[in-house]
């Protein structure tokens, strides 16, 4: 019997013991061909040299040092690095262990800037509907999984939302794709006026939508429109990339291809491509002054910020991305990975859309492709197709309640940024069989 408290209570998953390139092995003898990537975690595959030195010589120096007595230089080196590649002034770092503690140190940062500024009547955050940014309270409550959101209700703080960017469920027939940004843009303004400009802290969305909704990317021209309205309201606009960031999209960072520069990011996942629990919040210049030339401090801290050894793994993260140009490579074999997606599931009769950018793909599944009509959520199509899947050794991340919370079935596909094209191949080869057999 495990003592662990697994995500099921009714199921203990394989044991993994292994892992090497794109593979993963249980303690059965048998193998994954790691498609997702874990959750979108593991860019570099498992098992890589470098890292593992990287970990290792880390430990030799120095484990742990607390942040209030120390810094360490790998903590240093780390945030210059990402300072230097991440667009405009993003020039001060905060590190975390997570996607989760990176979301809620974006809130309170956000929070104490408007504080500091003189304003604070602003408490009020805007998000989207069908969004996800992380399972702690203030992250929870910022999120649109509804199904992830509603036992725990009544412990969030309230966030007002407005309509996701999601082009396939929601442009109508013959509206143009300016038009339905426009609407969009518009909605979000209204929300803002709604909310009173004076009491609004700022806007929150993933440039590439992650899990809840399957890689969903923006309309062209829609996080201009944000950024533009921000500006025009004193908001501050935080752009989540716990998932779609650190090259998964083709750029370092995904909202580069938008021409747009966020006040806060936050960052997680891909940044230590799974060696070390990491994660960091990068903000503006006129953020962090403001409350460096105010208080002087900010009001926020966990026991492992800045752990010198999850640092060395994300710095050697980064540099074997450079040296190995794996940027360019995300670019191609995603490119690669389109076309074989296309092929096999283009003509599909339950795939409805296949959408993404980078190694960053997702297919949503539909009972009936004309009408877009989703599979009832009571068959739980997306829990059959990873039981389907991991049946042929193949790991997706499928879920469920795409469209609203309850309705509607996607996949998400992440495979680490080393993946060759017949390993690609493989995966698509077996995901057909796995669908089939879902479907069965």
């Amino acid at each position: 019997m495990s003592h662990i408290m697994h995500r099921s209570l009714r199921h203990t998953p394989p044991i993994a013991v292994g892992g090497s390139g794109i593979t993963i092995r249980d303690s059965r003898g048998k193998s994954y061909l790691d498609a997702s990537g874990g959750a979108a975690v593991s860019s570099l595959g498992h098992g890589h040299p470098d890292v593992i030195a990287a970990m290792h010589a880390q430990i030799d120096r120095l484990a742990y040092a607390h942040t209030s007595f120390f810094t360490t230089e790998v903590a240093e080196e780390l945030a210059t690095r990402l300072a230097f590649d991440a667009p405009g002034d993003l020039n001060h770092v905060y590190l975390v262990s997570g996607g989760s503690e990176a979301m809620e140190t974006a809130l309170k940062l956000a929070r104490q800037y408007f504080v500091e500024s003189g304003q604070p009547q602003r408490t009020v955050f805007i998000a989207r509907r069908q969004s996800y940014h992380g399972n702690t309270l203030g992250a929870l409550a910022l999120g649109g999984n509804e199904f992830r959101r509603r036992p725990f209700a009544p412990l969030l703080m309230e966030v007002r939302r407005v309509s996701a960017c999601y082009e396939y469920r929601n442009r109508a027939p013959q509206q143009t794709l300016a038009d339905y940004t426009g609407i969009l843009l518009a909605e979000l303004e209204a929300e803002i006026l709604a909310a009173g400009p004076e009491n609004v802290i700022g806007f929150c969305a993933e440039p590439v939508v992650g899990a809840t909704g399957g890689a969903i990317p923006p309309t062209p021209g829609y996080f201009k429109g944000v950024r533009a309205l921000c500006d025009k309201y004193g908001m501050l606009f935080i752009a989540d990339e716990v998932m779609c960031g650190m090259g998964r999209t083709g750029t370092l960072y995904a909202i580069e291809q938008e021409n747009v520069l966020p006040d806060l990011v936050t960052l997680a996942k891909g940044l230590g491509a799974g060696y070390q629990p990491i994660g960091a919040v990068l903000a503006r210049e006129h953020v962090v002054l403001r409350i460096r030339d105010g208080s002087g401090a900010f009001q926020h801290g966990h026991t492992y910020i800045g752990h010198p050894v999850a640092a060395a793994a994300a710095l050697t993260v980064q540099r074997i991305i450079q040296r190995d140009c794996l940027l360019g490579a995300v670019t191609v074999r995603g490119a690669h990975f389109r076309r074989m997606l296309k092929e096999a599931f283009g003509n599909h009769p339950h795939v409805g859309d296949i959408r993404g950018r980078g190694l960053f793909w997702a297919m949503e599944l539909v009972k009936e492709r004309d009408s877009k009509q989703p599979f009832a959520p009571e068959l739980k199509l997306h829990a059959k197709l990873k039981e389907a899947a991991m049946g042929c050794g193949l790991m997706v991340y499928p879920m469920g309640g795409t469209i609203d919370g309850e309705q509607g079935d996607h996949v998400l596909l992440a495979p680490p940024f080393i993946t060759t094209e017949a390993e690609l191949t493989e995966i698509v080869a077996r995901l057909q069989e796995a669908l089939a057999r879902a479907l069965a």
